[in-house]
């Protein structure tokens, strides 16, 4: 991961239309790893967020998280959040929010 790995051109063309995580971060990501599930389940849910936490203990990066309108004032409030761009529907966090968010009573992931 990283600068002169993979494909940047086709990432950037993928992103184009998300200037306000750029002015978020602070910095322009060059590459992503998604990690989803296709399951409906709570534990499906969680899983796929610890996962993720674990991937970015290994790889670094910053997870970017798809917010529903009432899962906004509780998550901007977590640790680790590092941006709320999209108008509110979307986080961007550290390893450290991934965790707390998974923890909280309140957590779903959006499909």
């Amino acid at each position: 991961m990283g600068p002169g790995v993979g494909d940047e051109t086709t990432f950037e063309a993928e992103h184009a239309d998300e200037p306000e995580v750029e002015a978020a971060l602070g910095f322009r990501p060059s590459h992503a790893v998604n990690v989803s599930a296709g399951c409906d389940r709570e534990i499906d849910h969680v899983v796929t967020a610890l996962l993720t936490a674990a991937v970015m203990d290994v790889l670094g990066g910053v997870a970017r998280v798809e917010l529903l309108d009432e899962q906004l004032s509780v998550v901007a409030d977590l640790p680790g959040v590092l941006g709320i761009v999209d108008d509110g529907h979307m986080a961007l966090g550290a390893a450290e929010f991934l965790r707390a968010w998974a923890g909280h009573a309140d957590f779903r992931l959006v499909k």
